[in-house]
């Protein structure tokens, strides 16, 4: 792979998407273009393959633990590809859910499916219609290897706007085991009794893993 220096200024991504537009650009160079720039002894090119081969394997949605493994992304950069990314999902379109039906767990899981087998723990919150659509899926929090704390207020903050009547809330477990832990229950009550205070139901709690999912509302704990 040339190095961008090697590149003639004509074709380098800058120059090319100010005179052809950006979809001129390959993956690759639009990744770059978002770089800026690479790093001691490491190329903005070579640095950006190496995000684009996570993407392609991360399904297009970024974790920024995970981009951190990018040799050449530190911190700084791993925010600005995942700000790209969340304004993109906020202003270019659906995000593929809204208007699903939700009626059983099963109809959740196609929403989630990327999340199954994540490395950290992710909450996620599906706000609901009246009419039991999806509004939006949203992640609430990013946790450890083996927790991910949550507050109230964070769970129910965008459902409030979105004026929901209802909620699933979702998380994963990446050790695999699909056991809800003593802190799993205290948070599905602690959130029980916060949307029942709000006016908008939690109708169950899901964790999924990698092989399958429990919902806390068959096991009887909503």
């Amino acid at each position: 792979m040339k190095r961008m220096r090697d590149i003639p200024d004509r074709d380098r991504p800058r120059e090319k998407l100010a005179t052809r537009g950006p979809q001129a650009l390959t993956d690759t160079e639009l990744i770059a273009l978002l770089l800026g720039g690479g790093t001691k002894g490491r190329d903005v090119r070579e640095i950006a393959g190496g995000v684009e081969r996570y993407l392609e394997k991360a399904g297009g949605s970024p974790s920024y633990g995970d981009l951190l493994t990018i040799e050449g992304i530190g911190p700084a950069k791993a925010c600005e590809i995942m700000a790209c990314f969340e304004l993109g999902r906020r202003y270019l379109g659906d995000d593929g859910v809204s208007g699903c039906r939700i009626a059983c767990p099963e109809d959740v899981l196609p929403l989630v499916a990327e999340w199954r087998d994540r490395k950290q723990e992710y909450f996620l919150c599906i706000t609901l219609s009246g009419a039991g659509e999806v509004i939006k899926r949203r992640t609430v929090t990013v946790g450890t290897l083996n927790q991910s704390l949550v507050h109230p207020r964070e769970v129910f903050a965008e459902a409030i706007t979105d004026r929901a009547a209802s909620v699933i809330l979702i998380h994963n477990h990446p050790s695999g085991t699909l056991s809800p832990s003593t802190q799993d229950l205290d948070v599905t009550r602690q959130l029980v009794e916060a949307g029942s205070i709000l006016g908008i139901r939690v109708l169950d709690h899901i964790i999924v893993t990698k092989k399958g999912y429990v919902s806390l509302k068959e096991l009887g704990e909503i």
